[in-house]
């Protein structure tokens, strides 16, 4: 469980974290690095330290300009194809516009036997603070951008043509004191609705009654729990080198001669 600073970016510093021990398990360079988005100086630090060639793209002008990154959409981003090894992806995924469209920007950035490796909040995340926003006398207005499953993800990684596609999800339950500070810390993680156009302002009789529906599910000791469902994914650009799976039908034990019993 995770106790939580007023105004944090904490999803940065846990993505970042998975992500660096993935990449350490992958056994080879990368001398092009595409980072979209810095949200934590972590994977900045390690990707400069291992010596990539390090490109970092920001979809706000002033992330852009704080970092040093270019200002582009994922799903707009014009840079040279086959012009990356590795694509770091810490968070962002779900609030693109054209999901698919991104991922098939990013397959072609790729070199052959490129990684893309990134996380995304995905499909379940905030069951108590969605129960909340459904209660009685709040209008049924769509305030949170539509959340992909792993299903889903997996499908969309094959469909655009990545080869090896991993897809996990892990589980970070965080505890509030009150809605209001979950509020403060979806915004400042940039999780609040990106949806266009943004829908109406809550009324203050409406913020009023999701407070107290999100204070209504509070543990014993009066903190609220929720959860987030992080889904870890990656793929690879195909290369002739790569392992292929068996073809089907070639293996040379049958299922059910190896299911029999041994006397």
């Amino acid at each position: 469980m995770a106790r939580l600073p007023v105004a944090a970016n904490f999803l940065a510093p846990v993505i970042a974290e998975t992500l660096l021990d993935r990449l350490a398990m992958v056994t080879r360079e990368f001398p092009r690095t595409l980072l979209i988005g810095a949200h934590d100086r972590a994977l900045i630090d390690h990707l400069r330290a291992v010596g990539t060639e390090l490109t970092i793209i920001e979809a706000g002008p002033r992330l852009a300009l704080q970092s040093g990154a270019i200002a582009v959409e994922a799903d707009a981003v014009d840079l040279p194809f086959a012009g990356f090894d590795l694509i770091v992806w810490p968070g962002g995924l779900d609030s693109v516009n054209d999901v698919p469209g991104a991922l098939v920007r990013l397959r072609a950035l790729l070199a052959p036997d490129g990684l893309l490796l990134g996380t995304f909040v995905g499909d379940g995340s905030l069951p108590r603070l969605r129960r909340a926003m459904m209660t009685d006398g709040v209008r049924s207005i769509a305030r949170m951008h539509p959340q992909i499953d792993l299903s889903a993800m997996g499908n969309l990684l094959q469909r655009v043509g990545f080869t090896m596609p991993v897809v996990d999800v892990e589980a970070l339950t965080v505890r509030y004191g009150d809605w209001f500070a979950m509020v403060r810390d979806l915004r400042a993680a940039g999780l609040s609705s990106r949806l266009a156009p943004a829908p109406p302002p809550l009324t203050r009789e409406e913020a009023a009654r999701i407070a107290a529906a999100f204070t209504a599910q509070a543990d014993p000791d009066g903190r609220i729990a929720d959860s987030f469902r992080l889904v870890h994914f990656s793929g690879w650009a195909p290369h002739p080198d790569q392992q292929q799976p068996a073809r089907r039908g070639s293996g040379s034990v049958s299922l059910a001669d190896a299911l029999k019993p041994r006397v």
